[in-house]
């Protein structure tokens, strides 16, 4: 059953009343990063997963009629948006699994690295093979291409394996600065690797 503060608070969210969000986020952000920890089993998954969903309760809540509460509608978004991560999470740790093959074993210098990388020979290589290649060449693309602010964080946490605490200290910015800075990161790699990613999907081992 709808309360009033609820009802209140959709009619402020739909009015376009900034205050609304941040209340919409203390009321909620607990409850939904309790569900989403339940899901993903791990911390740092479960708070983007709720930084996810108070964003899409806030982009959504104009198509929010009253049919349920606003909990079951919020406790939904959550489970949805879980339950997206969880599929796409398995590809994402081979994508990763890729990118630091790569950039453990090249390691090029600042000239280097500013030359054209010369295209590689697929036409001996097995379909799995090759597929691997272009990942391993997109990886090290994608991330030369992330905006500074977003690179950054994805290479102090991803690649050389520091801590939220070591990442935003080295940065010199707060925690919560770090993980949303990183979880766009993400983002946008998971992006720019969606083609390689679901193409990894159709080459499943043999049983």
């Amino acid at each position: 059953m709808e309360t009033t503060q609820d009802r209140q608070l959709i009619a402020r969210l739909q009015a376009g009343d900034e205050t609304a969000v941040q209340d919409l986020a203390d009321r909620y952000r607990p409850r939904i990063a309790q569900l989403a920890m339940r899901y993903m089993k791990n911390r740092e998954d479960a708070e983007e997963v709720t930084q996810d969903v108070l964003m899409k309760v806030y982009r959504k809540v104009n198509a929010f009629r009253g049919d349920s509460a606003l909990s079951s509608w919020i406790y939904r978004i959550t489970f949805n948006t879980a339950m997206s991560r969880l599929r796409t999470n398995r590809a994402e740790r081979a994508a990763e699994q890729e990118r630091d093959r790569l950039l453990a074993t090249e390691r090029p210098n600042d000239e280097q690295s500013r030359a054209p990388r010369e295209p590689a020979d697929w036409t001996h290589m097995p379909d799995e093979e090759v597929l691997r290649s272009q990942l391993r060449d997109a990886v090290a693309e994608a991330i030369g291409d992330l905006p500074e602010i977003y690179r950054a964080p994805v290479v102090l946490r991803d690649i050389q394996g520091l801590s939220t605490e070591e990442a935003s200290t080295r940065l010199k910015v707060k925690d919560q600065t770090l993980k949303s800075r990183l979880h766009r990161g993400r983002v946008m790699l998971r992006e720019r690797l969606t083609p390689f990613t679901d193409g990894m999907s159709l080459h499943p081992a043999a049983a």
